[in-house]
């Protein structure tokens, strides 16, 4: 999943950009509202984190913004205003939910996969596709008939979209996008040697190849 960050507070971003990543995330940062807006008007990202207070344009106006072009994603405000009118017009404004600093990472994260699930109509931490789980807590996929199968960060990555996006045809540019940050070099073949590995997990035939088009996630249910 592709997460976008906007926090102008380096030593903060510092310390949750490795903590997102190791919990399944592809992390974009911006650290002031102009980039920010920009990154979340074009990009497409599965939820977002976004200060208040930020250099160049205030998180307000871009969280008015982003809602007015139409923008869906989840936003989980984080901010050291923590007044309850500065929540009430936050979530009026059409946040998601609404984090006041200093916080626990490990609350965030909990607040952030929350808003992920209900935005995809999931009630919890488990991905189901015909016989096969994936457990996003613990980063492994199951079958019924085996132990469960370690994998490692990227393959967790891949796999999880491709379960969330099942049946439809996924290009290597969309899959490295939700894969990988934004510094990642997009003319990688890194994707195709991901795919193999993971077929080699859980299965030749749970990905098919379109040639010329990406992979599809194929689920009978």
């Amino acid at each position: 999943m592709r997460l976008l960050l906007v926090e102008d507070d380096a030593a903060l971003s510092a310390q949750l950009q490795p903590q997102l990543e190791q919990a399944g995330y592809a992390v974009d940062w911006a650290d002031n509202g102009v980039d920010g807006l920009f990154l979340g008007e074009t990009g497409d990202y599965d939820a977002a984190i976004l200060d208040l207070g930020l250099p160049g344009r205030p998180g307000r106006e871009l969280l008015d913004r982003w809602r007015a072009a139409g923008r869906a994603m989840p936003v989980l405000i984080l901010t050291a205003r923590d007044t309850w009118r500065d929540k009430v017009d936050a979530l009026k404004a059409g946040a998601d939910d609404y984090l006041a600093k200093p916080f626990h990472p490990e609350e965030l994260l909990a607040r952030l996969q929350a808003l992920i699930r209900r935005s995809r109509g999931r009630a919890d931490s488990r991905i189901q596709a015909n016989d096969l789980q994936l457990d996003e807590e613990r980063q492994q996929a199951l079958l019924p008939s085996r132990e469960p199968i370690a994998l490692t960060g990227t393959e967790f990555r891949l796999l999880r979209y491709f379960m969330l996006h099942p049946n439809r045809v996924l290009s290597k540019t969309r899959l490295t996008e939700h894969v990988y940050d934004q510094d990642f070099d997009r003319d990688s073949n890194l994707i195709e040697v991901y795919v193999r590995r993971l077929r080699e997990k859980i299965g030749t035939e749970r990905i098919q190849t379109r040639r010329g088009q990406g992979y599809v996630f194929v689920n009978q249910d």
